[in-house]
């Protein structure tokens, strides 16, 4: 049984490809004794509200994580938060650096202070592979929320709330994946644009993504940062999977995009331990009480995890079960 399970949950941006996963596993397998969906757009949360009926076990809260006093006024009398409300397009970032800045930093800030006002129990907020060592906006924004979020135990010591964060790359059939275009552009039957064959990305599910997290809440004790064990793939090998009879051809790494993701630094590494399915950086500062898990394995020094050189890898025929049970003619 999990710390959710008939709990009081609220997920920020509830109306994303993550969020209506989670509220979806929520119902089924937890029995929530209420689930807050916290979102700013009124059209996403009116089409969530088509798919989910009229279960009377959820909320649907209008609202900006820019606004603190709409989160606290959400939060009240909920029990664990999920932190999963972003702006993530890495070259928008590029031209809208103010805007990430206000809700990708101050906004997880806002988060932090109303779960701590509200006495929240449990906070994990998400993150992405581009926070480790970041070269864009979005990556920068996101390393400063991982951080706020690792720090506010210092915060919350003398207070009921804990915060941890869930980091992990690629989601499969996740808003503004490259899957649904590299289909439309088969079915079309136009060539593939590959911004550079040497290219390789980690790869997750949104059910893997919603189990992560809820198998985080139940092992946290506050300041960690979780990262799941995944495999990788080529984009060369997506674009086999996907179009097989497509030609393509490159067109260039884009503004702020990385030849390889990395999820975990060698800096990092020295605080890093290995369990079975996941990775754990320890926070480097712990005066609320932080224990390290009994069944932590520490990594090799100069251990990283990047892409490019994981141990697991997704063949051409796994990526076209994930994606499409038939290939694209």
């Amino acid at each position: 049984m999990s710390v959710l399970t008939g709990s009081s949950i609220l997920i920020t941006g509830g109306t994303g490809s993550f969020g209506k996963e989670f509220i979806r596993h929520v119902l089924r397998e937890l029995e929530p004794r209420r689930l807050v969906v916290f979102s700013r757009d009124e059209l996403k949360q009116y089409e969530a509200r088509q798919l989910f009926g009229g279960d009377d076990r959820l909320r649907w809260f209008i609202g900006d994580v820019r606004d603190r006093e709409r989160l606290t006024r959400a939060m009240h009398g909920v029990e664990n938060v999920v932190h999963a409300a972003a702006l993530k397009q890495v070259d928008t970032a590029e031209y809208n650096p103010f805007e990430y800045v206000r809700t990708n930093v101050s906004g997880s800030q806002n988060v932090v202070e109303a779960a701590i006002d509200a006495g929240v129990h449990r906070v994990v907020a998400l993150s992405t592979d581009k926070a480790s060592s970041p070269i864009n906006l979005y990556g920068a924004t996101k390393l400063v929320a991982d951080k706020l979020f690792v720090s506010a135990n210092h915060y919350a010591a003398a207070h009921p709330t804990r915060f941890a964060v869930v980091r992990y790359g690629n989601v499969v059939g996740s808003r503004g994946s490259v899957v649904p275009y590299f289909q439309r552009l088969a079915r079309e039957g136009r060539s593939i644009p590959i911004t550079d064959k040497r290219m390789t990305r980690f790869w997750i599910t949104l059910e893997q993504a919603v189990r992560f997290v809820v198998d985080s809440f139940d092992q946290m004790q506050g300041g960690e940062l979780y990262i799941p064990r995944i495999p990788s793939m080529r984009i060369t090998d997506l674009a086999e999977a996907l179009a097989p009879e497509c030609p393509t051809y490159e067109i260039g790494v884009r503004p702020g995009e990385k030849l390889h993701e990395e999820m975990i630094a060698p800096d990092d590494g020295r605080r890093t331990l290995r369990l079975a399915d996941r990775y754990i950086v320890q926070p480097t500062i712990a005066t609320w009480g932080y224990v390290p898990p009994l069944t932590g394995e520490a990594v090799p020094e100069g251990f990283s995890y990047r892409s490019d050189t994981n141990d697991q890898w997704l063949s051409v025929e796994r990526l076209r079960e994930m994606t499409c049970p038939e290939p694209v003619r």
